[in-house]
């Protein structure tokens, strides 16, 4: 497969899930790219796809929720309504007691960020009264647009808002804690152009993190982060040795 997979990770199943998900990610050629966020989430979570017991307690969540029952990559999660696009996650995991919808970012954070859209759907009397923090960030995105210039909030909002219908919605996931997990890189540099990425641009997103954070505590859906070397460094002092060296395959694999 080129490259496209480090050992452990079962490629063509990964390969499978992202053909039929919304995105068009490997066909397009994307998840190739040496900037991909797809290809690092894949290969970093993909590792535990048929042994969603063997991942760690994600930093942040309480170790109580774990093990992981299931852990799905590239799920959509729906909105209490039927047409329009709803969101995908880059994973989504399980435990006896949490719905935990994980967004991986690498470059995309100091590249252009997307334009903020909300339909009017968004408006509509269907979030109960403990997202106020969420929905408080969609209307102060839509009266400044600069008010986070390198995290992408608008798209952490929809996926807070996806979650909750999900555990609201008859069905395996009813009754669980929400929680969106952002994790995130911190890159050196550019991989094609070796350019250094602004680190003043890093310390600026890592602030937008920490402001979205506060601006969301104690809402329904939990909103936890880290780093990917935060991540991993959790991993690299796992008593399994399988894990550990993974960890250290996706460190030297993406420059992380």
């Amino acid at each position: 497969m080129g490259g496209r997979w480090l050992p452990g990770v079962p490629g063509c199943c990964i390969e499978k899930i992202f053909n039929a998900a919304p995105g068009n990610e490997i066909k397009s050629g994307k998840f190739d790219s040496p900037e991909s966020s797809a290809r690092l989430a894949a290969n970093a979570f993909g590792f535990f796809l048929c042994h969603p017991a063997c991942l760690p307690p994600l930093p942040g969540c309480k170790c109580k929720c774990w093990p992981a029952v299931s852990l799905k990559l590239e799920q959509e999660v729906r909105f209490p309504w039927r047409g329009g696009l709803h969101p995908v996650l880059d994973v989504l995991v399980e435990t006896r007691c949490a719905l935990i919808g994980i967004e991986s970012k690498r470059f995309e954070p100091f590249r252009d960020k997307p334009k903020v859209c909300f339909s009017k759907a968004f408006w509509r009397d269907v979030w109960g009264d403990r997202m106020k923090g969420y929905q408080c960030v969609m209307n102060k995105l839509l009266k400044d647009k600069s008010l986070f210039t390198h995290l992408d909030a608008a798209q952490l909002v929809k996926h807070a808002l996806a979650l909750r219908t999900e555990v609201h919605r008859e069905g395996k996931h009813k009754g669980l804690r929400p929680v969106l997990f952002y994790v995130y890189a911190e890159p050196d540099c550019w991989p094609n152009s070796g350019k250094p990425v602004d680190k003043a641009a890093i310390d600026k997103h890592r602030e937008e993190v920490e402001a979205f954070a506060r601006k969301v505590a104690g809402d329904e859906v939990k909103f936890v982060h880290c780093s990917y070397s935060e991540l991993l460094e959790c991993w690299r002092r796992h008593t399994d040795p399988k894990i550990r060296a993974h960890a250290e395959a996706v460190i030297r694999c993406f420059c992380l």
